[in-house]
């Protein structure tokens, strides 16, 4: 169902995305786009003897594709269609890390909808990226400027 301003949004509500798989592919393009060639991505062997006995995604890179996948619930469904700004991301904390064809999807709980003003207000959300055994892989917590339903 399209959501069209704050009020729209009940706290508690959840919205689950789709799931996607992290590829190989995945980690040497944001390699290359960030200029992050850290060896615990991208060195077979480096990776071998380091923490995790393997190659393992950017903590952003987790981030950045987790937190997108909500959209494909659709443009006004993630946000409401009077969305303004991204308002801010709070306490983001790498949990656990993410493998070359681990599955992702994005759990999002409204925990407040704080009304600014008459005409906007912040639905402030936790947000959990999760692994294919629901273990959480990064937790964050975003506010979303977005407009008021008019009144009257």
């Amino acid at each position: 169902m399209e959501k069209l301003f704050l009020e729209d949004y009940a706290v508690g509500e959840v919205l689950k995305s789709p799931a996607r798989t992290i590829t190989e592919t995945d980690i040497t393009f944001f390699a290359m786009l960030t200029g992050d060639w850290h060896p615990i991505h991208t060195n077979v062997e480096f990776a071998k003897k380091a923490f995790f006995g393997e190659r393992i995604a950017h903590g952003m890179l987790s981030l950045c594709i987790g937190s997108a996948l909500i959209f494909r619930l659709g443009q006004y469904v993630a946000l409401p269609k009077s969305f303004i700004a991204f308002y801010g991301m709070d306490s983001v904390r790498f949990t656990g890390p993410v493998k070359i064809g681990d599955t992702i999807h994005c759990e999002v709980t409204v925990e407040k909808l704080d009304p600014k003003d008459d005409k906007t207000g912040v639905i402030v959300a936790k947000n959990a990226i999760k692994n294919q055994r629901g273990e959480d892989v990064v937790i964050y917590t975003t506010r979303a400027l977005c407009g008021r339903k008019p009144k009257g």
